[in-house]
Order: structure tokens, then sequence, then C-alpha cells
């Protein structure tokens, strides 16, 4: 599964990297945030193009597993 470590990066470049994974098209994938605006936007992305997820919460950043 591909593992997209945005942590220690600001907006937009999180999105820009979910995104071209998104239109990438294939499988599961996992992004690793540390920035409360960059989980709310991806959030958002994730959200506006109809993907299923979940979150998780660790210590010092969130987890989203995207399901297509």
């Amino acid at each position: 599964m591909k593992q997209i470590d945005t942590r220690g990066l600001s907006c937009p470049q999180p999105v820009v990297l979910v995104l071209a994974e998104i239109r990438n098209g294939k499988g599961e994938f996992e992004v690793l945030i540390d920035s409360e605006a960059s989980r709310e936007n991806v959030k958002r992305l994730l959200n506006k193009n109809k993907l299923e997820f979940n979150m998780k919460e660790i210590s010092d950043h969130t987890i989203y597993h995207v399901k297509r």
C-alpha cells in the first residue's frame, strides 16, 4: 500500500500530493499528517472526491487510510 508522508509540509503541499494520488487511481493508500490545517484540507479533499477513509490519531500525527 502506498504511503504519503506529509509530515513537516505546509499547505498546499499535502493537498497537492494527495490529489496526485487520487488521480493515479490505484488501490488504497495512507496519508500521514501532522498539521491541523492540512488535516482539515485533506479531509475536505477526500470528501469532495467521495472517497471512503478512516482516520487514526497517533501521538504526534494523524493517519488517513483511504479506500477506493
